[in-house]
């Protein structure tokens, strides 16, 4: 099960990297980059669109449902990782360039596709975990922007009306009719998820050839060291190590049952690059939105290392359980 889900992540972070060369060697100028940008954008409207058309009804009420464990994983999401980005940023030897990078990458959502999968390998809820995903991204498209404007708003300029209107118009608007049209499009975006993972990662390219090329022309790469990246490596490995501790904890805490806690654990460690790259093209100037989208590129592929490490763990530990409670009912 790992090879197979590595088989599908491999490809894309390799394009990512191809993608992030290619900007740095060949970035988007003049025309070009008005080119770029523009197909980055169409690129975001049709992300959240096909969004808001793979949301069913039922995640969200059922969202609502089981509150106590969505409840816990949208505090650790948009409370505690806020928190700990705060305190990261707060480090002596964090350049503020990282620091807001690092702390716009705790305010994002959970990530979707690979909580559900790590939650299916562990042997957790998977029901609970395709709500608990979904609900933290329909929550993040609000949540997000607010506290991005609420603890970045000097970082940023703070949030304009001009912002405000690209959000609602690029981000929820899409969100919105896609979910309005899940009843006549819902069926093909179900029927072709290969298609619709394609374009998906086709419009998250395109934003981040966008931003690294506009912030290549900006002189990225005459800021960011080889040694800054290895010491942004390891802050992220450190943040990603204090969440799945500290998740752990807590489902221990709400005595969770092991089904529940590994949705807690997955769903509430993870970031969404998918969420994270076209907000972070609406919300930044052109040329921040490089440097900050490299600490969510380095967690991305560091959570999902991590993650396939400790499901089999977890499902090992689920089916040890299971046998000796077998066990006793047969005895």
């Amino acid at each position: 099960m790992i090879r197979k889900l590595a088989a599908l992540v491999e490809p894309f972070i390799l394009a990512l990297l191809g993608t992030v060369l290619l900007a740095s060697v060949l970035p988007a100028r003049g025309q070009w980059a008005t080119v770029a940008e523009r197909a980055a954008d169409a690129g975001i409207v049709l992300l959240f669109f096909l969004h808001g058309a793979k949301l069913s009804r039922e995640a969200i009420w059922d969202g609502m449902r089981n509150w106590k464990l969505h409840l816990a994983t949208l505090g650790v999401t948009f409370a505690l990782f806020p928190a700990l980005g705060l305190a990261f940023g707060k480090l002596p030897f964090v350049p503020p360039a990282f620091a807001t990078g690092l702390l716009f990458l705790t305010l994002l959502p959970s990530t979707v596709q690979s909580s559900i999968a790590f939650t299916a390998i562990a042997r957790g809820n998977v029901a609970a975990a395709v709500c608990a995903a979904s609900f933290s991204n329909f929550v993040g498209i609000f949540a997000t922007p607010a506290l991005v404007a609420l603890l970045m708003g000097g970082t940023t300029g703070g949030i304009s009306w001009q912002s405000v209107e690209t959000i609602l118009l690029q981000l929820l608007l899409p969100f919105v009719v896609g979910h309005l049209l899940r009843p006549w499009v819902g069926a093909f975006v179900a029927r072709h998820k290969a298609l619709v993972g394609r374009v998906d990662r086709g419009s998250i390219l395109l934003v981040v050839y966008s931003a690294f090329g506009a912030a290549v022309v900006e002189g990225l790469w005459q800021r960011v060291s080889p040694e800054s990246l290895v010491v942004l490596s390891i802050l992220c490995v450190v943040l990603l190590g204090i969440a799945l501790l500290l998740t752990t904890l807590l489902g221990r805490a709400m005595k969770l049952s092991r089904a529940d806690a590994a949705v807690l654990l997955f769903c509430g460690s993870k970031k969404s690059l998918a969420s994270g790259v076209p907000m972070a093209g609406v919300l930044f100037a052109p040329a921040q939105v490089g440097i900050v989208l490299l600490p969510v590129m380095l967690f991305h592929q560091f959570q999902l290392i991590a993650c396939a490490m400790i499901a089999p763990r977890l499902a090992a530990a689920a089916e040890k359980d299971a046998g000796q409670a077998g066990s006793r009912t047969s005895v």
